[in-house]
């Protein structure tokens, strides 16, 4: 395959998906990853795709349609994320009894966390290795495992979740709107995530600028449900909204 072929089947690929990673592209078109790893990274200056950790994005579509693989993800707006989990870390106290939702911005709490006799239940495979890893008492519910976003999902997920009462709850989303609300690609982990809220004292979203006017297919809570710990948000209306806390460097 000629070289701008192969880069154009890739262009495609990561338009019709959303998201690739750099193995399935190796599988894909039978060739190596330094070759993958160049093309990408030609692709990227030339503005016909966004070049991540583990793979490619769509211009297009920055994971607010569909679910990205959390690899591809990490890497996003990660200094945003940083800023957002060390507040957000801050607000857990000793005893709470706390859910932390699957997600990029979410797992960056746990870096954050110091040692205190906070529980945790997580839909978060990852989520609930790193926190035993720092010798936190997690809990991880029954249910289907979503490989794309490595959550716990589905009717067991959500009968799982019946016996808690959280004090505190940090959320992941796709996108946020004032009149659309908090919204996801995926009807399964919406319903986690609509449940695990209302079992929650105080909720929080966690979400960068980006994805601030930005509206997935699936809501799970509206507007006013939670409070919003963001970075610097700059358009009207939601420079007067009191539920957003805004954060910075």
């Amino acid at each position: 395959m000629l070289i701008e072929d192969r880069m154009e089947e890739i262009v495609r690929v990561v338009e019709e998906r959303g998201s690739i990673q750099v193995q399935e592209l190796i599988e894909l078109l039978n060739t190596s990853e330094s070759t993958i790893r160049r093309d990408l990274t030609v692709l990227d200056k030339r503005g016909l795709l966004t070049k991540v950790h583990g793979g490619a994005i769509a211009i297009r579509n920055s994971g607010i349609h569909t679910d990205s693989f959390v690899e591809i993800r990490e890497d996003i707006n990660r200094d945003e994320k940083g800023l957002i989990a060390r507040y957000a870390a801050a607000l857990v106290k000793p005893n709470d009894l706390v859910y932390l939702d699957s997600g990029t911005t979410t797992g960056q709490i746990i870096d954050y966390l110091v040692p205190n006799n906070a529980v945790f239940v997580t839909n978060a495979v990852m989520h609930a290795r790193k926190l035993a890893a720092k010798g936190f008492h997690v809990h991880l519910p029954g249910g289907e495992f979503k490989s794309v976003t490595e959550a716990i999902v589905g009717e067991e997920a959500l009968e799982s979740l019946q016996k808690y009462n959280f004090t505190i709850g940090f959320f992941g989303t796709n996108g946020v709107d004032i009149e659309a609300g908090y919204t996801t690609p995926g009807l399964r982990e919406a319903k986690v995530k609509e449940y695990a809220m209302k079992r929650c004292r105080e909720c929080y979203v966690l979400c960068d600028s980006s994805k601030i006017s930005k509206i997935s297919p699936i809501r799970f809570a509206a507007f006013e449900d939670a409070k919003i710990i963001t970075t610097m948000v700059k358009e009207e209306p939601y420079l007067s909204c009191k539920n957003i806390i805004q954060v910075s460097s």
